[in-house]
């Protein structure tokens, strides 16, 4: 049995602050079939008043701290984790919640999470990822702004620790808002795969669908993909995030594509087993032949449809005869 595709509906920071706005961001990727939907932990506590924004998160606000900003995008999420996590059982979706320090780890623990999201930006953290490792539960890391040498030590941190190589997944990723496609490099997913032996998946931070939709016939195991409900709202990722429409056509191709990667096993499909018939051909007489006359390249040929003797006996037949008289177009038979 083929192994589904995990499909992860970012929202992000995109209830820009509102819990009715999240409430709106569960229906959508619920009703657009997605596996899991999540947000993320903001805190503008873990953000120096010398930190910038980038270029993407300005949205003509450009006085603005990258402290203020995520200071309007936060909510109480230890009140508002339990709340969303009932509502996303009530419409049949699985939650999830980036956490981005190690409080909020243990919040999430606490709430029983099976499965933790490492945000690129904590690939270097290692007390973070130690104390994660002691949950021994499943990962999904991305990699955006990584080299090889600083996922290699994440990854040895986590098994070092107590997280099995067998419950983590890498993920490819580029940081960058949108992500320009000469920059999404899909085949560091195999590279990962060969270098560290975990799961491999891809967080697409591109405009469109097309990147994501390649990942999955590459082997990706999750897909993460940003939207939003709309994308003229205000706020740093609504612009680079997909449209409730966007996410609905992105979660219906990769099912397709989920279905297209088959099990390798190469033999005629039931579909188009009831063509053999019509497309193939079969050994007739070219003209009348006589019984007992030898078959030769003179007196048979092959013509559809294949219902007769294959075309593939042909040589065979050439060294036999007629059993009996066949008239021009006769199926032969032997």
């Amino acid at each position: 049995m083929i192994e589904k595709i995990k499909i992860i509906a970012e929202a992000g920071v995109n209830h820009n602050g509102k819990l009715d706005y999240a409430y709106k961001l569960i229906d959508i990727a619920s009703k657009c079939n997605a596996d899991i939907v999540k947000f993320q932990i903001t805190n503008s506590e873990l953000i120096t008043d010398k930190a910038v924004k980038a270029k993407y998160q300005i949205n003509k606000i450009k006085n603005e701290s990258q402290r203020e900003m995520v200071k309007k995008l936060e909510m109480d999420w230890d009140h508002v984790n339990p709340i969303l996590i009932r509502y996303s059982k009530k419409k049949k979706i699985d939650f999830l919640t980036t956490a981005f320090d190690i409080n909020a780890l243990e919040h999430l623990k606490k709430l029983n999470f099976k499965i933790f999201k490492v945000p690129s930006g904590e690939i270097i953290n290692h007390p973070y990822l130690k104390k994660l490792a002691s949950y021994k539960a499943k990962i999904i890391m991305s990699t955006g702004m990584a080299n090889m040498k600083e996922i290699a030590e994440a990854v040895s941190i986590l098994t070092n620790n107590g997280t099995r190589l067998k419950d983590i997944t890498l993920m490819q990723c580029n940081t960058a808002y949108p992500t320009p496609y000469v920059d999404v490099n899909l085949r560091a997913m195999e590279t990962l795969k060969n270098n560290f032996g975990t799961n491999i998946g891809y967080s697409d931070h591109t405009l469109g669908i097309e990147a994501s939709i390649a990942a999955a016939a590459l082997g990706a195991k999750v897909i993460e993909k940003h939207f939003t409900i709309s994308t003229n709202l205000k706020g740093p990722d609504h612009k680079s995030s997909l449209s409730p429409k966007m996410l609905d056509n992105l979660v219906r191709s990769i099912r397709n594509v989920e279905k297209s990667l088959g099990n390798g096993i190469k033999i005629p499909t039931k579909s188009e087993s009831i063509n053999i018939k019509v497309a193939r051909q079969s050994i007739v007489a070219k003209v009348d032949i006589g019984k007992n006359e030898n078959f030769t390249i003179n007196n048979i040929m092959c013509k559809r449809a294949g219902i007769g003797l294959s075309p593939s006996k042909f040589d065979i037949l050439l060294k036999k005869k007629a059993k009996k008289v066949f008239k021009k177009d006769d199926l032969i038979v032997i």
